[in-house]
């Protein structure tokens, strides 16, 4: 029977659903993943699991990381996944028959306006007819297996456990807190893809998303890492930083309440392509340059030693006034000229800690952002994920920004797990009650000409005429949501608004559209759609033909019959997912639809 590693913690709420049901955290990182779950059983406190046990790696006890990496056929059939595609056999098999390797997978997912730096070099290609999401799913779909097959072994009556809950388990996917709406929706359909549940609003529903920062603040909580703050708590903040692969995602809360436990946002999160993969890249980019003269100048060779600079010099790096050596051969591998002797490649402190630089950089740029986000409420930074292991990492964030009077702490525990436990986690008892908004959000609305304002001369010839009658200029910004705006779970925001209608047959494809503007803190008057500043959140549709019956028609200017149609738009922005939807009058009735 495999290891079952179990988390509880005293702030946890007893699971108050009716029937037993179960949860399942899965966390697919840039480079590598881990699933925790929780089997919810009425009124007793959840107890959090980990997956500690997945196919080619058996051999070691506990562990619940698994590479995030899948090889294709040439005809995109599935041939390895996860620590099986590790193995030398799988990479000598996929070499020999010219297999395709997918890995990093999940930075194809990142919104447009999330500029990734790869340094020049390019995410290598998927296999022919897979798409992102296609991938992202087949990835989802094995970890999915590989949890019904460590649950059906480990706990008791696991089969006959796993059967009564199959149909309603709920999932939560963890993901950047860059990520938005878009690139939960592609999440969700790889979720469909990869077989976790069925294509049908109900099985959709049962995804549900939390952001790694907010996922982490939970898995501090379960583990009682947080205690210093939660013991004393005041007006000082404390900061989120979880350093993964790809992102280091940033989160600023402060406490409110501890019986029972609430806990807000007080600056809008922060997401940044600082993750160790790049330190990884970086050195790739670097020994290409020092060895290209060398026998050790080859593209396998390059491959095998930078593998081995991240199992070992970027793992251990420390101090920038050592020497370092990559561990990479034998002790006939030798090169004087490039510094290789008995099979280590020797490199300055210097030349490692400015492989780091430029996320060790960024990542103190972003904090200190936060930190004036929060109007100098934080004073300290807990420090989880993957990359937090890198000492380097860790040592520089104190030193950097200890003159700003922050201390820097990092988990003992597990950290790299921490995003899945606090899935596991958010589901149950969601501890974070306001979240700060992040940009600005509004709708397009038809503003009135005045002649004698030079920038709606400019506009005029756009302008365009209502059947009743006034001049009107399109593209104009009506501001719902303003950002950093502390936003409740429960707060609802709702604008009245009134279109005229020359055809009733265009209620039946009803729809607005809701807008971001990421282009700083003053509303603009204006929608320029040529601007990455702006860009569609969502289109809310309805069909609200059920008005045929009721809406009065008047006349025109021109005599032409027009109807005047009201209705308001209603947003829920203080949830880890957006959701909009449209309202209307009908005899008095208020009717909605669901947010599409």
């Amino acid at each position: 029977m495999a290891h079952v590693k179990q988390v509880a913690s005293t702030t946890q709420k007893p699971y108050s659903g009716l029937s037993r049901s179960l949860v399942i955290a899965i966390d697919v990182g840039t480079t590598f993943s881990g699933v925790s779950y929780s089997i919810l059983e009425p009124g007793e406190i959840p107890k959090i699991y980990g997956v500690t046990r997945f196919p080619g790696q058996e051999h070691v006890a506990g562990n619940s990381k698994i590479p995030s990496v899948i090889y294709y056929d040439k005809d995109g059939t599935i041939m390895a996944t996860g620590a099986e595609a590790d193995s030398s056999f799988i990479t000598a098999q996929a070499e020999d028959d010219g297999w395709i390797k997918a890995e990093l997978f999940k930075l194809r997912l990142r919104p447009r306006t999330m500029q990734l730096n790869m340094n020049g070099m390019r995410l290598s290609p998927l296999p022919r007819g897979k798409s992102p999401v296609q991938v992202f799913g087949d990835y989802l779909g094995y970890l999915y297996n590989c949890t019904r097959s460590f649950i059906s072994d480990t706990h008791a009556n696991g089969i006959a456990l796993w059967n009564s809950v199959e149909q309603d388990i709920q999932f939560v996917l963890s993901h950047p807190n860059g990520w938005e709406g878009p690139q939960q929706t592609r999440m969700r359909k790889a979720a469909v893809y990869g077989r976790l549940v069925p294509d049908t609003d109900a099985g959709r529903a049962r995804i549900r998303f939390v952001t790694e920062g907010e996922a982490s603040l939970h898995a501090c909580v379960i583990n009682g890492l947080a205690n210093d703050v939660l013991s004393n708590p005041s007006k000082h903040g404390f900061l989120i930083a979880d350093a993964g692969g790809g992102t280091l995602d940033i989160s600023s809360y402060a406490i409110k309440g501890t019986a029972p436990l609430v806990i807000e946002e007080i600056a809008p999160p922060d997401c940044i392509f600082a993750g160790s993969v790049f330190v990884s890249r970086r050195a790739r980019e670097f020994l290409e340059e020092k060895l290209k003269y060398s026998k050790y100048g080859s593209a396998d060779s390059l491959d095998h030693i930078t593998r081995k600079f991240d199992e070992t010099t970027k793992r251990l790096f420390r101090d920038r006034n050592e020497l370092q050596f990559i561990p990479f051969g034998s002790p006939l591998d030798k090169d004087a000229a490039v510094g290789i002797r008995n099979g280590q490649l020797r490199l300055t402190g210097n030349e490692v800690a400015n492989l780091f630089e430029p996320s060790v950089d960024a990542a103190v740029n972003a904090i200190k952002a936060q930190i004036e986000g929060s109007k100098g409420m934080i004073r300290s930074v807990f420090l989880v994920g993957g990359y937090a292991a890198s000492p380097w990492l860790f040592s520089q964030l104190q030193e950097r920004l200890a003159p700003h009077h922050i201390t820097v702490n990092r988990p003992d525990a597990q950290t790299s797990k921490a995003v899945a436990d606090g899935a596991v986690g958010f589901y149950c008892d969601h501890y974070v009650s306001a979240r700060m908004s992040k940009f600005m959000y509004g709708v397009e609305f038809l503003r009135e000409l005045d002649p004698k304002d030079p920038d709606h001369i400019a506009r005029k010839e756009k302008l365009c005429e209502l059947p009743s009658g006034p001049k009107l200029l399109p593209d104009a910004f009506d501001c719902i949501l303003a950002r950093s705006v502390k936003v409740k779970e429960s707060t609802v925001f709702t604008r009245k608004y009134c279109t005229e209608l020359t055809n009733l047959s265009m209620l039946s494809v009803f729809e607005v559209e809701i807008w971001c503007y990421r282009g700083g803190n003053v509303v603009p008057k204006w929608i320029n759609r040529g601007d990455d500043a702006f860009s569609t959140l969502c289109v809310v549709q309805a069909d609200l033909s059920l008005l045929n019956g009721s809406a009065e028609p008047k006349a025109g200017k021109n005599g032409k019959k027009y109807w005047t149609i009201v209705f308001s738009v209603e947003i829920h922005f203080g949830l880890t997912e957006f959701k909009a939807r449209i309202k209307w009058m009908d005899n008095v009735s208020f009717k909605n639809v669901k947010p599409f």
